[in-house]
């Protein structure tokens, strides 16, 4: 029930529903949707609650909903299940049938059913973007950032023709629009956002060519599949830190994983506090990719089955993965604070395997710094960014 005064002041009406637009709306629909999945028979995902499913394993039925406000993406093991979940629907709301998944939130999808593989393409919203700040005609660049050029906060407007140019450029959305992007498809161009995001408060002529340079990288990769399915692989991740870029000290942490050779999840964030050495920095973005597998593995184990084997996830610092094996007590460790050693917990348990990996392997160093094209096409691919 709601509550609001009338335009006269002198009323209070009640509301027996709720009006669109109000506070409450949002809560109640949320509310009620989770009802009717629940007279349906579906359970909610405790740990993302907008995950419905329901398991029949004698039958070997599995019938996944994730939600977005209103809409509604359905997968399932039988087409059958979608029909009958659609009917149950229709029996609570009015319910608008677009058919097979083509379009989600500027994203297109295409799957291949005989070959088992999906397909997932961002090309018309950067293409829009790129028009909409008016860099549709740049010449395509092969890097999401200049590896040769350091950012600082010391590249702010110095004159007061810098000024009056910075005051009349759309820093903060362009930089917002290459956050969808970073976010949705595209995690070959993370850290460069990430980066730029930084100086959002005073950016300076420096930090707007930055922001125009992911443009022309994106320009010239608009037409990148992130692709699931060419080849079966269970959840793995990779986890990386690098702080040789960082004039404060703070390493930058970068984590990926993917399952079916397509990434699923990914970040590029500087970590909090300030590390001594590489090794407490690895450490450290091991700690926080741990975190991440254990969400996502059991997302997995709820949802499709229990995971049995450990989840790898790959480091390429062995001092770090010795650290996360070794409970002794050591003089240049000991100001690691205790909660960063929970990732030792984690691997003696037996839910995340830690091994080593060759740095020229390390699919997260994309996540942590500005690399050369060769590089950045080596880890775009690793991280299932292909073209048709």
């Amino acid at each position: 029930m709601a509550w609001t005064l009338s335009t006269t002041g002198t009323r209070v009406l009640r509301l027996i529903k709720t009006l669109y637009r109000l506070k409450q709306s949002g809560c109640r629909w949320y509310q009620k949707l989770t009802s009717v999945f629940i007279k349906l028979g579906f359970k909610q995902y405790a740990m993302d609650q907008a995950v419905y499913y329901r398991v029949i394993v004698v039958k070997g039925e599995l019938t996944v909903v994730v939600v977005h406000m209103d809409d509604c993406s359905i997968v399932a093991t039988a087409l059958c299940l979608i029909e009958k979940l659609k009917a149950g629907l229709r029996e609570h709301f009015k319910v608008t049938d677009l058919g097979e998944l083509h379009w989600m939130l500027s994203i297109k999808i295409k799957c291949d059913h005989p070959g088992q593989v999906v397909h997932l393409l961002q090309c018309l919203y950067i293409d829009v973007i790129l028009c909409h700040y008016n860099l549709a005609d740049l010449k395509p660049l092969s890097t999401p950032m200049d590896h040769q050029v350091q950012l600082s906060s010391e590249q702010v407007p110095t004159s007061t023709a810098e000024c009056t140019m910075m005051r009349d450029v759309p820093y903060h959305k362009a930089v917002s629009a290459l956050n969808w992007a970073a976010l949705a498809m595209h995690p070959d161009i993370a850290f460069a956002v990430a980066t730029v995001a930084c100086f959002a408060a005073n950016p300076g002529p420096a930090h707007w060519k930055a922001v125009k340079w992911i443009f022309c990288y994106l320009s010239g990769t608009h037409d990148l599949w992130l692709t699931y399915g060419k080849a079966s692989s269970p959840l793995e991740g990779y986890a990386d830190a690098d702080g040789s870029m960082a004039k404060d000290w703070r390493a930058i942490s970068g984590y990926a994983f993917l399952i079916d050779r397509g990434a699923v999840l990914w970040s590029s964030k500087q970590q909090e506090i300030v590390s001594l050495s590489t090794t407490k920095s690895e450490y450290i973005a091991a700690m926080h990719s741990g975190k991440e597998a254990l969400w996502l593995r059991s997302l997995v184990s709820k949802v499709f089955g229990n995971l049995t084997s450990p989840t790898t996830l790959f480091c390429d610092n062995q001092a770090a993965i010795a650290l996360t094996h070794d409970n002794q007590y050591h003089l240049q460790t000991k100001h690691i604070n205790v909660r960063y050693h929970w990732i030792r917990w984690v691997i003696k348990k037996g839910s995340i395997r830690l091994i080593y990996c060759p740095t020229d392997d390390m699919v997260a160093n994309v996540l942590t710094k500005a690399l050369p094209s060769a590089k950045v096409k080596h880890f775009a691919t690793s991280l299932g960014l292909h073209t048709k």
